[in-house]
C-alpha cells in the first residue's frame, strides 16, 4: 500500500504555499479547473503566471473576458502569459528543469515589487510527454519537485501543474501525481454541512457525499438533470453517500425512466445505502444498476475533501 498523503481540495481551496495536481481526462474538466484558478486570481487582484503556447485569448479564466480588460491585465503585469522558450527551454529547445524554477521564483518575486497580494502559477506539461520528442520522466519528476521546493515554502506564491490523464501511461502518472501534496479538483456542484456534490469526468457523472434528504431532492435533481443532459448513462459516485431516504430513490427512479430515458450507475454502494436498496427492491428501480463495488482506497488524504 502507498503511504503517500495528499490534501485532495477543489479550485476555491488552493491557497499560497500550495503544489496543486490536476490531471484531466478532457477539456471540460481543465477549464473548469483552470479557468476557476486564473478568474478568481485576476478578480481578486493577484498576478497570474501562465507557460504556455496558446495565445491569452484563449486561455481558460480569460477567454471569456472583453478585449479591453485582456489589454489592462497585460499591460500591468497582472497576466504573465510566457512562452516555453522564455519559461524551460536552452536555445537548442532542450527543456531545462532548473530554468522553469528560475521563472517561477523571478515572477514570483516581481509580484511583491508589483503591488500584488499573490501570484497564481499554472502550466501544462503534457506537451513533454507526447510524441517521439517525450521527455525522459525522470527529469520531469526532477522539474515537479524543483516546482514544490519553489512555491511550498512561498506565503505569496501558489502552482497548479497540468497534465492529461492520456498523455502517459498509469505508472508515470502515478509517478508525476506523487510529487504533489495537493490534489486539485472542479468546485463542487453544491456543498453544505449535509451534502456534497461534485461534478466528475471520467466517465461522466456525480460524486455524492454525505447525506441525501428531502431537504435536499430538489437541488439533487437539478445537479442530476445537468449532468444527465445529452447522455444515455449517468454514473453517480455513492462511495461518500452515507445516507439515502426513499425519496431520493423514488427521484433517481423518475429521472431514469423520464423521457430521456438515462441509465443510472451507483458506482462504490456503501453498506447503507446498499441495505436500504434491498429492502426496497432492485426490481422496483428500474434504469438503476449497480456499479463497481468499492475499491480500498490507495490514498490518504490530509484535508480537504477526503
Amino acid at each position: 500500500m502507498e503511504t503517500n498523503w495528499f490534501a485532495k481540495r477543489p479550485v476555491k481551496d488552493v491557497r499560497p504555499g500550495d503544489h496543486a495536481w490536476l490531471a484531466y481526462s478532457g477539456a471540460e474538466e481543465r477549464d473548469l479547473v483552470i479557468g476557476g484558478f486564473v478568474g478568481e486570481g485576476l478578480d481578486t487582484g493577484e498576478k497570474i503566471v501562465y507557460v504556455t503556447e496558446a495565445g491569452p485569448e484563449t486561455l481558460p479564466g480569460i477567454a471569456t473576458r472583453t478585449g479591453a480588460e485582456l489589454r489592462t491585465f497585460l499591460g500591468s503585469r497582472q497576466l504573465r502569459v510566457i512562452g516555453h522558450r522564455d519559461a524551460c527551454l536552452d536555445g537548442h529547445g532542450r527543456f531545462v528543469p532548473e530554468k522553469m524554477a528560475e521563472t517561477i521564483d523571478r515572477e514570483s518575486g516581481e509580484a511583491f515589487g508589483q503591488g500584488f497580494r499573490a501570484v497564481r502559477i499554472t502550466t501544462d506539461h503534457s506537451w513533454l510527454l507526447r510524441g517521439p520528442g517525450r521527455h525522459d520522466l525522470g527529469q520531469m519528476v526532477g522539474c515537479e519537485h524543483r516546482m514544490g521546493d519553489a512555491v511550498a515554502p512561498s506565503t505569496m506564491a501558489m502552482a497548479i501543474c497540468q497534465i492529461e490523464r492520456r498523455a502517459c501511461l498509469p505508472d508515470e502518472l502515478a509517478a508525476l501525481r506523487d510529487t504533489h501534496e495537493v490534489l486539485v479538483e472542479v468546485d463542487p456542484e453544491f456543498s453544505d454541512e449535509v451534502l456534497t456534490i461534485v461534478r466528475t469526468f471520467d466517465p461522466p457523472g456525480l460524486r455524492v457525499e454525505g447525506e441525501l434528504d428531502s431537504a435536499r431532492h430538489t437541488v439533487f435533481a437539478d445537479t442530476l438533470a445537468r449532468a444527465s443532459a445529452g447522455r444515455r448513462v449517468v454514473l453517480l459516485d455513492v462511495s461518500r453517500l452515507a445516507f439515502i431516504d426513499l425519496g431520493g430513490l423514488h427521484l433517481l427512479t423518475l429521472h431514469a425512466n423520464g423521457p430521456a430515458g438515462v441509465r443510472i450507475v451507483l458506482d462504490g454502494l456503501t453498506p447503507a445505502v446498499e441495505a436500504v436498496i434491498d429492502m426496497v427492491g432492485w426490481h422496483r428501480l428500474p434504469g438503476i444498476v449497480r456499479g463497481r463495488r468499492p475499491a480500498a482506497s490507495t490514498e490518504r488524504f490530509g484535508g480537504g475533501i477526503s
